[in-house]
């Protein structure tokens, strides 16, 4: 057996105590897959724990720890982006690998901490940063190395895939069930960044790095929350034949036209997608991720997107990657942080939201006057836009009535124009809502 790798585990919270006890439980496991003896010898944890072995060194310095010379691997599992990037370099710059769940740091520092640990000849893992269990990150950096990626499509936050399941399943509205999501765990106190879609966006912007070769830019990911869907519209669209799901898309566009620019769309927002499609029989607190390739086609990767137990497994998993490189050349044997070399990043351009595609559902209320749905659908033509759908509901409201619209692709800037016509129709009597449609073909 050759020599012990040691490792350091940065915060015992949820998924650094499961680490600990995957480590205790699969020990020998471990060991047969690696030929390495894999210990713990120290944690940095704010206040001392009488439930880790004496033998660990607990320190509330993670400085030191990271720096430390008893010290191989870092797991950086503190969350934030500030002193947990001051860790991360820190740890780096004295020449130890690192593993982290730290979503939102790479996608908004990964650039500058994937140089560093290219120019100190280590490496950055981070399969634990999306998707929880799912081997996402594996899958494309590996498995799919040989594929041309042309688009990917994820549900990528198990919280706002919990509230969205129990709105169309059960009929509740969105406050009553994000309430019963912060009871059970699923949501934090302040659960913005999973209904905002900004948990979803950072995962995203580390996904379409891997699959087009591009740097990372989360700054530029369009980002929607789910607080604005009401009932109403999910049995609409349910009447249609679709689900509405929380869902982020990297999509490579090859342009054909002044309107359709060629780039890169990177969105997260809520969308309407066909009921027998795979990601909308995605439900509660799953994640999922589609890719779309070539030549492969679609595949799916499905199951735990958060939890101690499947954090951990991707923690771990990163870990033994590690562990069987260590001692090589790190930078000639080991896969690339963004799967292509650094020197092949391109400067493929972001496309902004005025220039992204997708079908839309429209919402529309207007008073019941001879030739209202008529004007509607000649603006619509007149901007270029292909209906797929009309579902005009009975009168209510004192003579409303709600006109739903499907239509087929078209660039948002299209729309924009298009629905500011409508809502100066003199029979509109609200804004119009609108969410986007993916067939996911």
């Amino acid at each position: 057996m050759s020599k012990s790798i040691k490792l350091a585990i940065l915060g015992l919270g949820t998924v650094g105590t499961g680490v600990v006890h995957l480590i205790n439980d699969n020990l020998d496991e471990l060991k047969r897959r690696s030929g390495r003896d894999i210990t713990i010898t120290e944690v940095g944890t704010r206040r001392q724990r009488d439930d880790i072995d004496p033998a660990i060194t607990q320190n509330s310095d993670l400085m030191a720890v990271a720096a430390s010379n008893n010290v191989d691997i870092v797991i950086e599992l503190i969350g934030g982006t500030t002193l947990a990037k001051d860790v991360i370099l820190q740890a780096i710059n004295n020449g130890k690998h690192v593993v982290t769940a730290n979503k939102a740091l790479l996608a908004e520092h990964g650039n500058e901490i994937f140089a560093a640990a290219e120019a100190n000849n280590v490496h950055v893992a981070y399969e634990a940063a999306v998707a929880g269990g799912i081997p996402i990150i594996k899958v494309m950096r590996e498995a799919l190395a040989a594929n041309k990626i042309d688009w990917l499509a994820g549900i990528i936050n198990g919280t706002g895939n919990f509230i969205m399941t129990e709105m169309r399943d059960k009929g509740r509205p969105f406050a009553d069930v994000l309430s019963e999501a912060q009871e059970l765990g699923y949501a934090e106190a302040d659960p913005t960044f999973d209904v905002e879609g900004i948990d979803a966006a950072h995962k995203l912007a580390l996904l379409a790095s891997i699959a087009f070769g591009i740097p990372l830019q989360f700054d530029k990911v369009y980002c929607e929350g789910i607080t604005d869907i009401t009932l109403q519209d999910v049995s609409y669209a349910e009447e249609l034949g679709y689900r509405i799901k929380h869902v982020g898309f990297a999509v490579r566009r090859d342009g054909d036209g002044d309107n359709d620019k060629a780039g890169i769309e990177l969105r997260v927002h809520p969308t309407l997608i066909p009921q027998d499609a795979l990601l909308a029989n995605v439900n509660g607190v799953k994640n999922a991720v589609l890719v779309n390739s070539h030549p492969l086609g679609q595949t799916l990767y499905y199951g735990d997107g958060a939890g101690a137990g499947a954090t951990a497994s991707a923690v771990m998993a990163d870990v033994m990657d590690l562990v069987r490189v260590l001692g090589s050349d790190v930078a000639a044997k080991h896969v690339p942080h963004l799967s292509f070399q650094p020197e092949q990043l391109s400067d493929t351009p972001i496309l902004r939201a005025e220039q992204m595609t997708s079908g839309y559902y429209l919402r529309v209320h207007a008073f019941d006057n001879p030739g209202v749905l008529a004007d509607i659908t000649r603006i619509l033509s007149d901007a270029g836009i292909n209906i797929d759908a009309i579902l005009q509901k009975p009168a209510h409201k004192a003579g409303q009535v709600p006109v739903i619209i499907l239509t087929l692709p078209v660039v948002e800037s299209q729309m924009n124009l298009a629905i500011e016509k409508i809502e100066n129709l003199e029979a509109i009597t609200d804004k119009v809502v609108r969410i986007r449609l993916d067939e996911l073909a």
